[in-house]
């Protein structure tokens, strides 16, 4: 698995021009291929009347996914930039939709390919981008008389504390960094005098 990748912090629109010709690239995430495609439909409908929807998505944190379409713009002059700005840019999980309202002035190759690139690039600096980290998800099992204090000495040294469950022991669940586990494994025997319980389980990604 991938250590770590950037995706969209939410979904929006970022208008540029260029000769007159308006580039709206809509950005939004997208877990799967069909939610992206969903998210395509959507845009595609909105601007029915535009001249080109262009789009381009990424999905798998090892970006395993990539599809792209020039909507009827020349060969390799739409689609192409705007994935390649989406894989230069490290962004997975994320579908961007280029829609062009022609101005009237031919933009060539090179200058389309700089555009629906730029438009994609723009509107990532604009709508913000966070990077999320796999992390090593795990239970501690400890004794009530030291859960409070453990789960407090947890949050202040900025681990991760997903969920807390009360029955005969508290089981505590966490997610830290795999590389994190050696040393995190002899900080918990020190803070709890060796009685708590480590299970490292599976793995997630979550906001760094």
């Amino acid at each position: 698995m991938q250590d770590e990748y950037r995706t969209v912090a939410g979904a929006g629109v970022h208008e540029t021009e260029v000769n007159r010709s308006r580039f709206l690239c809509a950005l939004a995430p997208a877990a799967t291929e069909r939610e992206a495609q969903d998210f395509i439909a959507t845009v595609r409908k909105q601007h029915a009347d535009a001249n080109h929807n262009c789009w381009a998505y990424v999905i798998g944190a090892d970006a395993s996914v990539q599809k792209a379409s020039d909507d009827g713009e020349p060969g390799g002059t739409a689609g192409v930039p705007m994935l390649q700005m989406l894989l230069r840019r490290d962004m997975r999980y994320v579908v961007a939709v280029v829609t062009r309202y022609f101005g009237g002035v031919k933009l060539g190759a090179g200058g389309l390919i700089r555009a629906y690139g730029g438009a994609v690039g723009e509107a990532l600096d604009t709508l913000g981008t966070r990077t999320r980290r796999r992390f090593r998800l795990a239970t501690v099992t400890v004794d009530h008389q030291r859960a409070g204090k453990l789960e407090n000495d947890l949050r202040t040294t900025g681990r991760e504390v997903r969920d807390v469950r009360y029955g005969e022991a508290v089981t505590l669940e966490i997610a830290l960094p795999d590389t994190d586990v050696p040393a995190f494994r002899s900080w918990l025997a020190d803070a709890t005098a060796g009685t708590a319980v480590f299970e490292p389980g599976g793995e997630t990604y979550g906001d760094v």
